[in-house]
């Protein structure tokens, strides 16, 4: 399976705050897997000029760490994933868990580091026996995005009230970025009154998810962002290929129209909120 065509340029500058340049193999072998520099040429051919790349498990982190080091286009987040957390405590015990933790906390004081994530709860493919694993290594990473002063990116599936209810518990840092926002408007209320970040991926276009939509029009300006989760959640028209940061244009457009603006100055809001979010680059 080979990447799409690129679509049309966007007409200003945007950022892709949440990418995995380097899971493009769990979709192409071989020849057809493209460097990381490739993705990035492709994505600045169409507007999306700067990443921030997600490593959420201690390798994928430090190799994100070491590709940020000589890519000033890129920043990074590292964690390790809510469901890696629960396998981690299910196969080797919490002790190794810790062990991971706290290598994450290390690698989190690298300067190209922006963030801590992507963390939080994911109750799709964990079951109940390993809830308390997920919440655990969630706190953990809240601690360490508080001590840091970086913003806490959250992974919330199936598990939106106890997400927030653990931000809430603990106090959550001065930036909280909900990726792949997957909630409802009235979710989306309580994220905007909490001054938390809201960053929509290619599920906004699918025709089934009406809801997700209503979400993205009470977004306040302020809070929005946008992704790609690449090589993840493909938007239409190219969903069920592979994702890249280079096919966000699609994306951006699709919410310019749903929220009934020009593509220039969406552009241009979702370039600045990222930025606020997590540090200019």
């Amino acid at each position: 399976m080979s990447h799409p065509p690129a679509p049309e340029p966007l007409p200003a500058p945007v950022i892709d705050t949440h990418t995995h340049l380097n899971l493009h193999d769990r979709y192409l072998h071989g020849d057809d897997v493209p460097d990381a520099d490739a993705l990035l040429v492709l994505a600045a051919a169409v507007g999306v000029t700067k990443v921030v790349q997600i490593g959420c498990d201690v390798g994928y982190a430090r190799a994100s760490v070491e590709m940020a080091r000589s890519r000033p286009d890129v920043v990074v987040g590292v964690s390790v994933h809510p469901n890696d957390a629960a396998r981690i405590e299910a196969e080797r015990g919490r002790a190794a868990l810790d062990a991971d933790l706290d290598e994450i906390a290390v690698l989190a004081r690298d300067d190209v580091v922006r963030a801590v994530g992507e963390t939080g709860l994911d109750y799709y493919r964990t079951g109940p026996e390993l809830h308390a694993a997920q919440q655990y290594a969630f706190r953990r990473h809240i601690a360490l995005a508080k001590e840091l002063g970086k913003a806490l990116v959250i992974h919330d599936r199936d598990s939106h009230d106890d997400v927030i209810a653990v931000l809430e518990d603990e106090g959550a840092p001065e930036t909280v970025v909900f990726h792949c926002f997957s909630g409802d408007a009235a979710m989306a209320r309580v994220c905007a009154d909490h001054g938390w970040f809201m960053s929509f991926a290619g599920p906004v276009t699918y025709k089934a998810n009406d809801g997700l939509r209503e979400a993205l029009a009470v977004v306040p300006d302020a809070l929005l962002l946008v992704e790609t989760d690449a090589p993840y959640l493909t938007p239409v028209p190219q969903r069920g290929k592979p994702n890249a940061s280079y096919l966000m244009p699609h994306t951006v457009r699709f919410m310019a129209a749903q929220r009934g603006v020009d593509d220039a100055a969406l552009c241009t809001l979702l370039y600045d909120n990222a930025q606020r979010a997590f540090g200019a680059w």
